[in-house]
């Protein structure tokens, strides 16, 4: 299996972003240091989750010099909030900086209080973000002498020659939806890109049974990306990189120790998701931008069983070793989760290093 970091820290004044900054340029660099295999950013504005993550394609462009062998990923770009023309531009240049060496996570978001800064209202979003995603593929196979492409969607357009620069390769770069709806599920095996494998179904965010939905996603994929006719060399780069998603990884050298940091860490995390609550409530003010399913409390079991990976490095590894069974590629590890402290860092660290030396050979 690959092991990826998920950079998915919060501030929570606007005085910290400052040192967030920094601390996530050096716990990359780290990361890179020690073998790890991907960077995965969000996409995310407003809140203070990720401040940097504004923008994510110019700290992964950034990132990108420092590190030339690592992959890039996003976890997942909210495809709503961005005209076609610039995804695709966005996407075709980082395509070039990281020598192809990109992942694109896609969905339609979460967050209204999100959504209604882009003039997007949240039941919406889903139907946008097709309507983006088919354009993003027209723009990516318009040539010069090709008619013009008309976006005539929530976003408007007209291209008359084509998009520069072209891709790095003979395709895009890899998109990566999330296979949880048919649709996307089908648009990631047809196309021979990998999926992020959900470990609920809404609207139960959570539960005690993550690998129950792991098997039933994963296994829906599987079997169409399979069906699809692709040559064993797509397959087999597909499913390496098809990922299985922690918010929160925390490693120490006993379980004892892990269980008490990790307890700590999401106490102040969800100090953060509480003090964003009030915001994200002024959004949903209405029924257009009003949510269905409620993420609960992190320092339930029920959330820490879903999100969660944490433990001394044997207990780690025997529970990855199910995901491995199952087919899952590429582990996604939330190492720097909650509000970016010093102690936090410290933590987020210690994680890598313990990742590095003890579980990655495991699974080599």
């Amino acid at each position: 299996m690959r092991f990826s970091v998920f950079l998915n820290a919060r501030t929570m004044t606007p005085d910290a972003d400052r040192q967030l900054i920094v601390d996530l340029e050096k716990h990359a660099v780290l990361a890179g240091s020690l073998g790890f295999d991907a960077i995965f950013l969000p996409d995310h504005h407003f809140n203070g989750y990720m401040a940097i993550a504004s923008d994510s394609y110019m700290f992964a462009s950034y990132l990108a010099a420092k590190l030339p062998d690592m992959h890039f990923g996003f976890s997942v770009t909210t495809v709503p909030l961005h005209h076609p023309v610039r995804f695709v531009e966005r996407i075709n240049i980082l395509d070039h900086l990281t020598k192809g060496k990109l992942l694109v996570g896609v969905g339609s978001g979460t967050t209204p209080e999100e959504m209604i800064g882009f003039g997007v209202n949240y039941k919406d979003a889903g139907r946008i973000a097709e309507e983006n995603l088919a354009a993003a593929e027209a723009l990516w196979n318009k040539r010069i002498e090709d008619e013009a492409i008309e976006l005539d969607g929530f976003h408007k357009g007209r291209v008359l020659q084509r998009i520069a620069p072209s891709p790095y390769g003979e395709k895009h770069a890899r998109l990566m939806p999330v296979a949880m709806k048919d649709t996307s599920i089908t648009r990631a095996a047809v196309n021979g890109w990998p999926a992020f494998i959900p470990a609920f179904t809404p609207p139960q965010i959570g539960g005690l049974e993550p690998l129950t939905h792991v098997k039933k996603y994963f296994g829906k994929y599987h079997e169409q990306l399979l069906a699809a006719g692709h040559d064993e060399r797509t397959v087999a780069d597909a499913l390496s990189w098809t990922t299985h998603s922690y918010q929160c990884v925390h490693l120490a050298e006993t379980d004892e120790q892990a269980r008490k940091e990790v307890l700590e860490i999401l106490t102040a995390y969800q100090e953060a998701v509480d003090r964003e609550a009030a915001f994200n409530a002024k959004a949903e003010a209405d029924d257009a931008n009003k949510k269905s399913d409620r993420t609960g409390s992190a320092l339930t079991e029920e959330w820490m069983a879903t999100w969660c990976l944490y433990g001394s490095p044997a207990t780690v590894i025997d529970k990855l070793r199910a995901y491995q069974q199952v087919g899952i590629g590429n582990i996604l590890c939330g190492t720097v989760t909650g509000p970016l402290t010093e102690q936090r860092l410290a933590y987020a660290d210690q994680t890598l290093r313990l990742l590095a030396q003890h579980v990655i050979p495991a699974f080599q």
